[in-house]
């Protein structure tokens, strides 16, 4: 006979706090996602003067008309596409060599090298030294840069090490040492293909945040045409401040706050375009986020 476990009167009332405080996280949390949406499609002029709170209001998709018509951002997406796929790869396949490498028991100082990248988590060279480093190789106002700087990433060269080091045993790459496997072919004939759930966790990782950045572009590109997309989106953000602060000095004639409604548009318009394609990337490798989380959670 089944005898369920009765909840107290306390139980009770914890449940339905935790219900309430949760309930009231999930609004904070997604509310801002919600508003962006309705927006989008709302009348410009509505969401500025702050009369969009729950629903949509006098549907008008004029912000993405506006989108598809404004070059820069077509400019700005292509960039992003390239900047994004070049990055992830480089920083999938040196996270997954170096942690290859670390993971042998014979590899020699590699408890120096360690705590030499482990010690690059701490203290960094700070944004001026690395400005003037950047230009004195050439790479400032080169593309090339946003693809090579942070490509290395001393956390997922860890989680790599980890997980290499607990689920393919030493014996393996000896038995398949005896059968004249080097370690090349170890590596993309064992190593590569046991490890779909690290490599799913360390494009994740790399994808989502080369697609976000906008910082490394905005210090070390000079040139429009190579900017990506989160820049475009930057660019709409100051002007449409700035065209606001125009506005209220009455410094511009009446076509001010047409251009501020349009700009307005277009914000909320962007936000969803450049967010769209991760959206749809993530449900596929989110089932191993929470794996990788805990692939690096014992640095052993």
């Amino acid at each position: 006979m089944h005898n369920a476990i009765k909840s107290t009167s306390r139980d009770r009332v914890y449940d339905v706090i935790n219900t309430i405080l949760l309930m009231a996280l999930l609004l904070i949390v997604a509310y801002p996602l919600y508003f962006v949406v309705i927006a989008s499609i709302s009348d410009p002029k509505l969401v500025a003067t702050g009369r969009v709170l729950l629903w949509p209001q006098q549907f008008s998709f004029k912000g993405y008309l506006e989108v598809v018509k404004y070059g820069p951002i077509w400019t700005g997406y292509r960039n992003t596409l390239i900047y994004t796929t070049a990055f992830t790869v480089i920083s999938v396949m040196v996270s997954l060599m170096a942690g290859y490498a670390l993971a042998r028991k014979p590899f020699p100082g590699k408890t120096a090298i360690t705590a030499f990248m482990l010690l690059t988590m701490f203290f960094n060279g700070g944004l001026i030294p690395t400005y003037l480093l950047m230009r004195e190789i050439g790479l400032y106002g080169n593309p090339l840069i946003i693809v090579l700087l942070g490509a290395v990433n001393v956390t997922n060269i860890i989680i790599s090490r980890t997980f290499i080091k607990s689920s393919i045993p030493e014996e393996l790459y000896e038995a398949a040492q005896i059968d004249g496997c080097t370690h090349v072919s170890f590596f993309f004939r064992i190593v590569l293909p046991v490890s779909q759930a690290l490599i799913a966790v360390l494009v994740l990782f790399a994808a989502v945040s080369q697609w976000n950045s906008w910082f490394n572009a905005m210090i070390y590109l000079n040139d429009e045409a190579h900017m990506p997309l989160q820049m475009v989106l930057r660019d709409l953000i100051v002007s449409q401040s700035a065209l606001s602060t125009a506005s209220n000095t009455d410094s511009m004639g009446g076509d001010a706050a047409a251009q501020i409604y349009l700009v307005e548009s277009m914000r909320y318009a962007v936000i969803i375009v450049s967010t769209l394609p991760i959206m749809c990337f993530y449900p596929f490798v989110q089932k191993y986020f929470v794996k990788g989380v805990m692939i690096g959670s014992v640095k052993g």
